[in-house]
């Protein structure tokens, strides 16, 4: 998966998930106005489209990630790599 890549048509993505532009640019810290210009075309820094990616695409609840986390996830892949990769699987499955 490439980071920062271009959103194409965020709005196209608003609208399949069913949001209004409130709901869904508030999710990624963006007020409406902001959100309508980018709607319209406005270039999207890499933060704000990464943020869209995290929260809308790849549905991540950010309210509940906490660095403690990360770290664990980190340490699990660096310490015990072939763990790592089947509960990443199985977390796939999941979906």
């Amino acid at each position: 998966m490439k980071l920062f890549k271009d959103i194409p048509n965020p709005r196209e993505i608003r609208q399949r998930l069913g949001l209004n532009q409130q709901e869904f640019w508030s999710k990624v810290g963006v007020t409406q106005s902001g959100g309508s210009r980018y709607e319209s075309g406005r270039e999207m820094p890499k933060s704000v489209r990464e943020l869209l990616r995290l929260v809308h695409i790849e549905h991540v609840d950010l309210s509940k990630i906490k660095r403690d986390d990360l770290i664990i996830a980190a340490m699990l892949k660096a310490q015990y790599p072939d763990l790592y990769k089947n509960l990443k699987k199985s977390a796939k499955q999941i979906k």
